[in-house]
């Protein structure tokens, strides 16, 4: 394995998100995306008290043209949309949404969020979709802890688990119109990660939390974003602190990104054709109950 240099370090800086506070890793002033990633939120929330978990979170909104994707490490997400997808995932699943043509969707905290410690922690990260695909009809799969596929390395001190794609032989069962592998990791102090992928992928981990060693490079602190040149086809990590990662490699799309709010397109006039057929009713109604 030829091990990857580091391109950039991006630090997750807060940002409200209609009066929510999440760190955004990227984009950022200098960097757009990370093709085919697009955005990354890293949220830990303590959800309010005085306010129904059915009433709290992020109500019913509209996505097209990409993929929000939700990786859950504290409490869990209810997740309902216009096609009648109703589902809670819990800490260490996640919610995988292709928007396609279309689709309103809540991201709430569960019935149980405060019998769970009240709190939520995620990452939402959006994923673009090809531009042949970004019509298609929306599909919603969800990986509960207990569905996803992981492994354990160094006498037990690193878990890897993968959501999609594949890594180290682990097959995540999530499918994907782009081809990207997803996964997260539990690094305890001293424990050694080595991970092989696509020369040609984009490639970044980000901290949740703890300090690591990137080999080549050095140290790496929590909220940080770590992105990788295309000049390997792999990387080592060491964790100097018990740390958690979130790991994303994808195969560029290099195609036109046009974007406004919720819809993530190729041109302006497909943004105002999104515009408009959700305007119209064409994307499903959510109706919360």
């Amino acid at each position: 394995m030829k091990t990857r240099t580091v391109s950039t370090l991006l630090y997750g800086q807060t940002v409200d998100m209609g009066g929510f506070p999440v760190r955004q890793a990227f984009p950022t002033n200098n960097v757009e995306n990370i093709d085919p990633f697009l955005l990354l939120h890293h949220a830990n929330i303590k959800v309010p008290t005085h306010v129904e978990p059915r009433h709290a979170g992020v109500g019913p909104h509209p996505h097209r043209g990409f993929s929000p994707v939700t990786f859950v490490f504290q409490g869990g997400v209810h997740h309902r949309d216009s096609r009648g997808n109703d589902s809670v995932i819990y800490e260490g699943g996640a919610q995988w949404m292709n928007a396609g043509r279309g689709v309103i969707h809540s991201e709430r905290p569960p019935h149980d969020i405060l019998e769970r410690g009240g709190r939520q922690e995620i990452i939402q990260l959006w994923i673009n979709t090809p531009a042949k695909h970004k019509m298609d009809e929306p599909f919603y799969f969800p990986v509960s802890a207990e569905n996803a596929v992981r492994k354990t390395y160094d006498e037990s001190k690193v878990t890897l688990t993968v959501f999609a794609g594949e890594l180290d032989g682990l097959k995540g069962p999530i499918p994907s119109h782009t081809e990207v592998n997803a996964a997260t990791s539990e690094l305890k102090k001293g424990g050694r990660l080595s991970v092989n992928f696509h020369q040609d992928h984009n490639a970044f981990i980000y901290l949740l939390d703890g300090k690591l060693k990137v080999e080549g490079f050095g140290l790496v602190e929590a909220h940080h974003a770590v992105v990788f040149n295309q000049d390997g086809d792999g990387i080592v990590i060491e964790a100097l602190e018990d740390t958690r990662i979130l790991l994303m490699t994808g195969a560029p799309l290099k195609e036109q990104v046009v974007s406004h709010g919720p819809f993530v397109m190729n041109t302006t006039t497909e943004i105002l054709e999104a515009m408009r057929d959700y305007q119209v009713g064409k994307m499903g109604v959510l109706i919360e109950e």
